[in-house]
C-alpha cells in the first residue's frame, strides 16, 4: 500500500514511462520568470514521509534550473499547512515567488483534462487551489498489474496569486522508485524553460 505511493514521489532507479496527456499555459505565463527567485515545492499528501521526500525531490531536480528552491515543509507548519489563510502567510514571509504543486489524482482509472479544467474557479488562484487540492487528495492504495498512477503538477505565481502553468501525466505500472520523480520534474522543468519561467542551467 505504501511502496504505491512512495513509487509516485520519491528519487529515482529505473526509467518510468511518464506520459503527460495534457498541459494549459496561461497568457500571462510569458511575463513571468521565476529564475533565481524563491520557488516553493509543494506535494499534497497526508503522508509525511512521502510529502517530505517529494519536496526534497523537486528541490533537488529543479534547483540546478536557476530557481531558489525551497520545500514547504520547511517553511509551513505542518499543523498549518493545509489550512489556506495561513499557509499564504508564510509562504509570502518567506519571501517566495512561485509554487510548484505536485498532487497524486487516481489509480487504476485514465482521467482526460482539458484546460477547461483548469480555469474553473478552484484552480484559477494558488489560495484557491490550495484549500481544494488539500481537501481533494487521493490517496495512493496498493499496487497491482495495469495500474495506472495520474499525477496533476501545477505552476502558480504567488504575487499575482495566478495558476501559470498545468500538467496532468500519467504512468503505467510504477513498481520502481527512482526515475519516475525524475522523468516526471524533468519534463516539467523542460516545459517551464520553453514557457520563459525557468532557465537551463549552465553547462
Amino acid at each position: 500500500m505504501r511502496l504505491l505511493a512512495i513509487s509516485l514521489l520519491l528519487v529515482p532507479m529505473l526509467a518510468a514511462d511518464v506520459k503527460f496527456t495534457s498541459t494549459w499555459k496561461s497568457m500571462d505565463a510569458g511575463q513571468v520568470s521565476f529564475a533565481g527567485k524563491k520557488v516553493a515545492a509543494l506535494v499534497m499528501t497526508d503522508d509525511d514521509g512521502l510529502r517530505v521526500s517529494g519536496e526534497e525531490a523537486l528541490v533537488r531536480e529543479l534547483t540546478p534550473r536557476g530557481l531558489q528552491m525551497v520545500a514547504s515543509y520547511r517553511i509551513v507548519p505542518k499543523e498549518e499547512v493545509k489550512n489556506p489563510d495561513t499557509a499564504k502567510g508564510w509562504y509570502e514571509k518567506s519571501g517566495v515567488e512561485g509554487v510548484v504543486a505536485v498532487r497524486p489524482i487516481s489509480r487504476d482509472k485514465v482521467t482526460t483534462y482539458t484546460p477547461a479544467t483548469w480555469t474553473n474557479p478552484y484552480y484559477g488562484t494558488l489560495w484557491g487551489y490550495y484549500g481544494y487540492g488539500w481537501g481533494s487528495m487521493y490517496i495512493p492504495g496498493s499496487s497491482r498489474q495495469d495500474t495506472v498512477v495520474v499525477v496533476e503538477t501545477l505552476v502558480f505565481s504567488v504575487p499575482k496569486n495566478e495558476l501559470l502553468w498545468a500538467a496532468v501525466s500519467e504512468t503505467k505500472n510504477p513498481k520502481q522508485l527512482q526515475r519516475f520523480v525524475t522523468d516526471l520534474v524533468n519534463a516539467t522543468a523542460k516545459e517551464m524553460e520553453k514557457q520563459g519561467l525557468s532557465k537551463a542551467a549552465r553547462k
